[in-house]
């Protein structure tokens, strides 16, 4: 009886630490989700119910859809982490437009190793978010509900290689990127060279964050190709435990012919302010200005080129944790009659989106 006793208990023990293992190994890989569904309606009433072409998220009116949803894999084992993210929805059908076939699916795709065991520092390769700009493609992430101009009309994601250093405390990452393009998964377009950027992202203390931000690359064919210099700036402060601002500013410029030493030039500053008013509730305002006078992003054809406005105002609702019901209002306000509104042109655009967001 004795030896019957020990040998289960010796088999207990085995399977204990097995399971145990097995665990262990198993919280290594995480699978989480997003979905987010929508209802827009722009007053300008679009004919084939699509929001004007410098719109990428929450594109559609008087549509309820599918902005973005996902399905993602982490691995980490803290030396070897990989993600990998399939999506569908509105946003993939209209920014990854120019991608090829099942690519236009990917949200992220990538794979990394730690350099080093005594330093955080790690090697990243594959299709990853984009290193520019406060906001991403994921709303709840964000401020406000969809996105600002700069934002839209700055990459979401890119493929490349990046090369990341955090120190010890957690308080500077600094990122050098190699990149294919400009939110460019495959190169399709004769341009043979790469691109490259850097990002300095600093947190002194938990209420302030600074950013740096920027991409050099070429754009068009190789006979043709100029190059583009990209900057973006942010600060976030939490103020107190209920309000936050974030303010930031973009500079860009871009050769108007090969080998010219003319510039086109893009600006556009960005702020906003959130209130967090009671525990399930938030309030949040943007304001944000783009200027593209020649049209190097956004071709207008005007006197002014893109020289627009932009006013939000949010309201959020958290009834659980993981999901987020949010309603905003928005006002574009252009020098130049650049809206579509039935037959005719106007300065203005105006429109009211409402959302709901899980995220598992």
């Amino acid at each position: 009886m004795k030896k019957i006793l020990l040998a289960a208990a010796i088999l207990g023990c085995t399977i204990t630490a097995t399971a145990q293992d097995t665990v262990k190994k198993a919280s290594n890989l995480t699978i989480s989700g997003y979905a987010e569904l929508y209802y827009g309606f722009d007053f300008n009433r679009p004919a084939n119910n699509t929001r004007p072409g410098f719109v990428y998220s929450h594109n559609r009116h008087n549509e309820v859809n599918l902005n973005l949803g996902f399905i993602k894999a982490n691995y980490d084992n803290g030396n070897i982490r990989a993600n990998l993210a399939l999506m569908a929805g509105t946003y993939a059908n209209a920014n990854l437009a120019a991608e090829q076939g099942v690519l236009k699916n990917v949200f992220e795709a990538n794979a990394g190793i730690r350099l080093s065991k005594t330093a955080n520092l790690w090697l990243d390769g594959g299709i990853f978010a984009s290193h520019i700009g406060f906001e991403s493609a994921t709303s709840k992430d964000c401020w406000v509900l969809t996105r600002n101009i700069a934002s839209e009309n700055t990459p979401y994601y890119e493929s490349g290689a990046k090369l990341t250093y955090i120190t010890n405390n957690g308080k500077l990452t600094l990122t050098g990127l190699y990149l294919n393009g400009w939110q460019r998964i495959n190169r399709q377009d004769g341009n043979s060279k790469p691109a490259g950027g850097i990002q300095l992202n600093y947190k002194p203390t938990n209420m302030l964050t600074l950013n740096y931000s920027n991409y050099l690359g070429t754009e068009g064919a190789d006979s043709v190709r100029v190059r583009r210099f990209y900057n973006n700036f942010y600060a976030i402060f939490q103020v107190t435990s209920s309000l936050g601002l974030t303010a930031g500013f973009d500079y860009g410029t871009q050769q108007k012919s090969k080998g010219s030493n003319d510039h086109h030039h893009i600006i556009s500053p960005v702020a906003i302010a959130r209130y967090q008013f009671a525990n399930k509730w938030a309030l949040a305002g943007r304001f944000e200005y783009y200027q593209d006078k020649d049209g190097m992003l956004i071709a207008t054809g005007t006197t002014h080129g893109f020289d627009t406005k932009g006013y939000s105002v949010n309201i959020d609702y958290a009834p659980v944790a993981n999901a987020l019901i949010r309603l905003e209002g928005k006002i574009y306000d252009s020098k130049d009659e650049l809206f579509v509104k039935q037959q005719n042109l106007t300065n203005h655009n105006s429109l009211v989106t409402a959302s709901f967001a899980v995220s598992f």
